[in-house]
């Protein structure tokens, strides 16, 4: 069982910067690869990044590419997404997700969720 919480989000001027994180608990966490999700009003829900368990690899979606990193430190049981140039586009609410396979675009292999940050780009 993995319990997440996520927290950083804000309000941001389009070009700024915000970190998020996603702080894990149960003892198990290490075994899971991680991944950021995001919902804006009225759209589905997208893949922005994942990351290996072993934090030896990682994926991003097309659209933030570039701009976004994810990274993780199993030792503190966190994840993060760090955030620049940020675009009116990418406010959503933003999701951390847990799975155990790697097959990380498809929202349906992740069995935890977090229950969202909001982020706000303003333009």
């Amino acid at each position: 069982q993995v319990q997440l919480v996520e927290s950083g989000g804000g309000l941001v001027q389009a070009g700024g910067s915000l970190r998020l994180s996603c702080a894990a608990s149960g003892r198990t966490f290490s075994r899971y690869h991680m991944g950021w999700f995001r919902q804006a009003p009225g759209k589905e829900r997208e893949f922005v990044a994942a990351i290996r368990r072993s934090g030896d690899n990682v994926y991003y979606g097309d659209s933030v590419k570039g701009r976004f990193t994810i990274s993780r430190d199993n030792a503190k049981k966190m994840v993060y997404l760090q955030m620049n140039s940020l675009k009116p586009e990418d406010t959503a609410v933003y999701y951390c997700a847990a799975t155990d396979q790697w097959v990380v675009v498809a929202e349906g292999s992740y069995d935890y969720w977090g229950q969202g940050t909001q982020v706000t780009v303003s333009s």
